[in-house]
């Protein structure tokens, strides 16, 4: 009985010490790869950072880790010492590495991604062709006039009529999202368009505005059921009062 036990006894702790040898042999292997593949310190994001973030506040939300050198972004920092002064330019997502393109002057931030809404407004998005918003030459801060067109039935007198109207005047533009597309050196930065580039634009913009309750109602409603056409419409655009343009009216 007492040979049975220590036998028992002696093959838990063989047990035991097998996994163990394991563990150690696991983790030297995993160094060991790690060796091989030369790797790097850089900053990588733990903890969600929103964008305009000052830099000076993000250290709580960053670890220095060991990344193999071939997955290292050419702009990947090491440490934030040369970048005080600094915010986030749009919002930082666990696991990835803080880029140095990533850290903008704090009015750069405003200007690009945190355009503020007027009280009482709200934003609403939509999607649209770059021909129907000034080829795509729209950028944060910019104000647009809204032209809503229906097939048929929006002109009550003549519902068999298509139809186009002026329906909001000059709503703020706060957020403009571009296709992405690879961008020559030297370009512009995002929302701020080359007015000396002359080609075609591709792919389709997402555009964010202030509205008022009811016109977000009717940007909705295009939206769903219509088509919209965007003009560059500045605070100072002569306003000759809402038009229904329809064949009849076009052609006079």
């Amino acid at each position: 009985m007492k040979s049975r036990l220590l036998a028992g006894t002696a093959a838990i702790a063989l047990a035991i010490v097998g996994a163990l040898l394991i563990i150690f042999y696991a983790q030297g292997a995993d160094q060991r790869a790690m060796a091989t593949t030369k790797p790097v310190d850089v900053l990588v994001v733990k903890t969600a950072i929103p964008a305009g973030t000052p830099v000076k506040e993000m250290a709580a939300s960053l670890a220095l880790e060991q990344v193999p050198a071939a997955g290292v972004a050419d702009t990947a920092l090491k440490t934030l010492d040369n970048s005080a002064g600094t915010a986030s330019a749009v919002d930082l997502l666990p696991g990835e590495q803080l880029l140095a393109e990533r850290l903008v002057a704090p009015e750069q931030v405003k200007r690009d991604g945190a355009m503020e809404v007027p009280a009482g407004f709200q934003e609403v998005s939509f999607e649209v062709e770059p021909k129907r918003v000034v080829g795509g030459r729209i950028k944060v801060g910019d104000h647009v006039g809204f032209f809503l067109s229906f097939e048929k039935g929006a002109f009550k007198a003549r519902p068999e009529d298509e139809t186009t109207q002026l329906t909001v005047r000059k709503a703020l533009v706060t957020a403009v999202q571009r296709a992405p597309q690879t961008e020559p050196a030297g370009k512009p930065a995002e929302g701020e368009p080359d007015p000396q580039d002359t080609t075609l634009p591709v792919g389709s913009l997402m555009l964010t505005v202030a509205v008022n309750d009811v016109d977000a109602g009717k940007i909705v409603f295009a939206s769903e059921f219509g088509r919209i056409w965007l003009t560059k419409e500045p605070l100072d655009a002569q306003d000759n009062g809402p038009r229904i343009e329809r064949k009849e009216v076009v052609h006079k």
